[in-house]
């Protein structure tokens, strides 16, 4: 066997296990679920895109979020911005990581953070880091401008 045909052979062996798969359409679903926190639909969605043990980790207190956690996060702010919306501004894969770039708006219809933001909008970049195995999300990790979203909301 050539040196040629061996790294033929590898390159068609990489293509076959998958090692080039494009996860964006899976990891497009944890931003849906974001955009729509009330609708079944999105939550069994998100369930089959991230594994059973899928983690979030980003939580200001150190503490990193389970699935079902971060389920209850996603539907309490359902409910307190109800025009929540996740859109993704750019996505990058390399291999088994997805990088996202997206901007989160909304407008609370109650104190949000200890700030009430009288019927103001927020409007701020997010970036996440979602890695992957088997073509399912196994942990997250983000980071919000909530800092500058209480900072519109409170009108300074």
């Amino acid at each position: 066997m050539t040196l040629k045909t061996l790294f033929a052979s590898a390159a068609l062996a990489t293509l076959a296990t998958g090692a080039f798969a494009d996860d964006t359409a899976t990891v497009t679903t944890f931003y849906d679920l974001l955009s729509n926190p009330g609708s079944a639909e999105y939550v069994s969605a998100f369930e089959a895109a991230t594994s059973e043990d899928w983690t979030s980790m980003g939580d200001y207190s150190g503490n990193n979020k389970t699935r079902e956690a971060f389920l209850g996060q996603v539907g309490g702010f359902g409910q307190l911005m109800p025009d929540l919306n996740w859109a993704i501004q750019d996505m990058h894969q390399d291999g088994n990581t997805v990088i996202v770039r997206s901007r989160a708006t909304g407008t609370p219809v109650a104190p949000f953070f200890g700030v009430d933001g009288e019927g103001r909008s927020f409007d701020i970049m997010t970036i996440d880091i979602h890695e992957l195995e088997d073509g399912v999300i196994t942990q997250t990790y983000h980071v919000e401008d909530w800092a500058g979203a209480l900072q519109q909301l409170s009108g300074q």
